[in-house]
């Protein structure tokens, strides 16, 4: 897949599995490998910005497998951002489905 691609909608990801539930960084890494082929070099910036931008809080959490475990928890602000560019994608995908639809003939 075209790294712009996954570049740009890397954010709205991790926003989007952070809204149900707490995770700590290579659970969202794992979590978004699973469907996007991404490098784990990939969040951990993203998670640092989002966070100074008040979008997450952190904790620590015990692991029974290792050192205590840093979670983020997406803030008010950061669910309202969220909605935000769910309803921006939701938008230009469906300009670009529509696009697509009047330009590719399928035969």
């Amino acid at each position: 897949m075209n790294v712009q691609f996954k570049k740009g909608v890397l954010e709205l990801c991790v926003l989007v599995l952070l809204d149900k539930q707490d995770r700590y960084g290579y659970e969202l890494v794992q979590k978004i490998s699973n469907q996007i082929e991404i490098s784990e070099g990939s969040v951990y910036p993203l998670l640092r910005r989002l966070t100074k931008e008040e979008y997450f809080t952190t904790y620590l959490k015990e692991s029974t497998e290792g050192p205590s475990r840093k979670y983020y928890t997406l803030t008010e602000k950061g669910r309202e951002y969220l909605y935000l560019l769910l309803e921006e994608w939701r938008e230009f995908t469906n300009g670009v489905n529509q696009l697509i639809k009047e330009g590719v003939v399928n035969d």
